[in-house]
This record gives C-alpha cells, structure tokens and sequence, in this order.
C-alpha cells in the first residue's frame, strides 16, 4: 500500500529557505531546547555519538554537547537547518536517512517530524540507526495545534464561497504515535505532551511569525488560488470573535508532542508473562477474591 503524500517536501524546503531570509521565529525552540536537556538529565546515562535530525538551526546540538551527557554529535537534516558550522553536518532528507545500520547511541529531533510523509517509515529508520539500547527522543508539533487558525479560515471559505479547502496541517495525535512506535519496533515506548497557549494582539503577527517558521501551508491538496484581501479579514475577524481573552490578545494553540523509545536489548526490563505472578492482587489489596460468578452484595 502506498504512503499517502500530504506535504510538498520541496516547498517546504522553500518555505525554510525563505523563513531565514525573512529571520527565522524561534520562540517553539526556545522552549523545547531546554526540555529536551531535562529529559536526558533524567535517564541518568552517557551517550558516545549522537544525531540530531531535522532541528532548525543548532541550539539543540549545543545545549548537549554542554550537559556533558554526549560526546560527539552530527546534525542532519535539510540544507537551509544546517548554516551553523560549529558541528558535523549532512545533508538529508528525513525520511531517507543516509546512515548504516546501529550508529548511533542518540537520536534526538526537534520540531521537523511533523512535516514527514512517512511516519511510520522515518521511525523504522530511526530505530535502525541505532545501536541496541539506543535511544530516540523527539518533539513534534501536534494534537489541536492551531485550531483557531483552522476554524476561522474553514467559516471564512464557507461563508465567502461556500467551500473549504484545506489551509493548516494535519497534526499526529498522542495515541496515534504510541501505536506507531510500537509498529516501530521500540522498547519502552514513552508518549506525553506539553501545551504552549501564545497571544497575540492581532492575527497578522501569528501569520507573521509561521511565515518566519516556515510553518506556512505545503499540503500537497492545498488549493491554489491565492487568498483575497476579502477571505483574509474575515478570517481575522472571525478569530478574534472567537478566540480572544478578555483583554483583547487573541490565543493560540502549539501542542508539542514527546515521544521516546529504545532499540530493543536484552538488558531492558520486559513484561511479565500471563500467570508467573508470585502474588495474588486481591491479598496485596486486603480484599476477599470471589469468583468470576459470584455477586457482588451491595
């Protein structure tokens, strides 16, 4: 069965390219780069060799070459992410990973895996690359991330031409990404999710800044007719009808979603199997067992 193609990879390489130009946002990054330290402070373990896959920019890659829990790291990923010279580059692209099987003890992404194809397929690479006991850590835009953009466009179109097409990206979903690490072949596969509300005094400095992102519209079925003068206030002003704090500042959603997951070793913990239990639940509850027939009184 073939992938379905939802993003038009050369544009959004484009949009990256023009994104720098245009000086890239960063505020998303900010916030996760420090996030991604903490996590690898709590796994308490030292890593020979890391990849840090598709982050804009390098300040993922720096932040852990300065925790002192990685020795040597290499960053990979579009051209217009790897300007910063202070680390081994090479270029690619996410979902053909040019590395060997078992290479490395780290991989790490931050805010790329979002615009890839083939999910699934990126994670079975990942999982390849590295060695066992290796472990992958990522942050991805997800869940309702920019739900007020997309409803507010959706009403405009519908209002102004009794249609919709689609104008915001279709994000993964927390349960979705569990089952697909699994799929993945990852051990002790972990998934949770943080939510950053931003405000805004106007909607045109949101487009601004997923202008300056690169974060703008690649789906492959997007339309093609340019947005009017007419479509963008009315989307404005249904936005602010709807999504703004008592104040007058307009929200809105990023939901970052972590996953991580190990290669698979011998040395990992490993679920029990059905019915070596030592010790019956209802004698480390106190309660008296009945049988599966019997009724309970009330």
């Amino acid at each position: 069965m073939a992938t379905p193609v939802l993003f038009d990879r050369k544009l959004l390489a484009s949009r990256l390219r023009r994104a720098l130009l245009l000086g890239a946002e960063t505020f998303l990054l900010d916030r996760v780069v420090p996030e991604f330290v903490e996590r690898l402070a709590a796994v308490k373990r030292h890593f020979a060799f890391a990849l840090d896959l598709g982050t804009p920019g390098a300040a993922l890659a720096k932040a852990l070459a300065e925790c002192g829990q990685v020795d040597r790291i290499i960053r990979s990923g579009p051209l217009a992410h790897l300007r910063e010279t202070s680390f081994s580059r090479v270029t690619s692209d996410e979902e053909a990973l040019p590395f060997g099987e078992e290479k490395f003890n780290l991989v790490v992404s931050a805010l790329s895996l979002q615009w890839v194809n083939d999910l699934p397929g990126a994670l079975v690479q990942l999982r390849r690359t590295l060695k066992p006991d290796g472990l992958l850590l990522a942050a991805l835009i997800g869940g309702e991330t920019l739900h007020e953009l997309r409803e507010s466009f959706a009403i405009a179109e519908a209002e102004l031409t009794g249609g919709a097409s689609p104008r915001v990206s279709p994000f993964a979903e927390v349960r979705s990404l569990g089952s697909l690490l699994q799929r993945a072949g990852y051990a002790l596969p972990v998934i949770d999710s943080d939510r950053h509300v931003v405000r805004y005094a106007e909607p045109f400095k949101l487009f601004h800044d997923l202008r300056r992102m690169g974060a703008t519209n690649a789906l492959v079925e997007r339309s093609r007719r340019p947005l009017t003068r007419k479509m963008i206030a009315r989307a404005a002003e249904i936005y602010a009808e709807r999504f703004s704090d008592p104040d007058g500042r307009l929200r809105a959603t990023f939901d970052v979603l972590w996953i991580s997951g190990w290669a698979p070793h011998e040395s990992q913990q490993k679920p029990l199997k059905p019915g070596s239990a030592k010790t019956r639940l209802a004698d480390a509850l106190g309660a008296k067992e009945k049988s599966a027939g019997e009724k309970t009184g009330r």
